[in-house]
């Protein structure tokens, strides 16, 4: 039998993982972590976004790094795989308020941005969040175990969630 691999994701990256590996990202900050899975297939996505839409950014060749692209490139890889939009469940977590500013910076609201984009463009592939752990002022690590389906949020100084 082989060993389980973890696989990691890297800022502004997406990767797929087949079982028995589980799949990490670690550093979500104002970043949102997304995990796209099914109940039956043994494969699942995980992306780590750091910035709202593409549409918003001149010279944007990574389309990873964009809750609008990073999550339509993703599920095309994943129904290219086989996998059936209609059985895809969403997990996420991030989209943290880590910076504080006096008065109305685009930074101080790129977390809850990230967080509503991602929302949006699931709801827009009609694919439901089962759980989700964002917001507050802290950063997270996450980790997917395909075995179980549950999401681990690993935050400095708390204990770990399953979520």
């Amino acid at each position: 039998m082989e060993m389980a691999e973890i696989i990691k994701v890297g800022i502004a990256d997406w990767k797929l993982c087949n079982s028995p590996d589980t799949i990490t990202t670690i550093g979500l900050g104002s970043c949102v972590g997304v995990v796209i899975y099914t109940l039956n297939d043994s494969f699942c996505g995980m992306l780590h976004i750091m910035l709202p839409s593409s549409k918003e950014i001149k010279n944007n060749s990574n389309r990873a790094k964009f809750a609008d692209t990073g999550v339509e490139d993703m599920v095309a890889a994943l129904e290219k795989k086989g996998m059936r939009r209609a059985s895809m469940k969403a997990k996420i977590a991030g989209g943290a308020k880590m910076f504080q500013f006096s008065g109305k910076s685009e930074l101080g609201t790129v977390g809850d941005r990230n967080v509503n984009c991602v929302k949006e463009k699931l709801r827009e592939y009609k694919i439901p969040i089962v759980s989700e752990d964002c917001g507050a002022d802290f950063g997270r690590t996450i980790v997917f175990n395909l075995e179980t389906r549950m999401l681990q949020v690993r935050c400095a100084g708390k204990p770990d969630k399953q979520i």
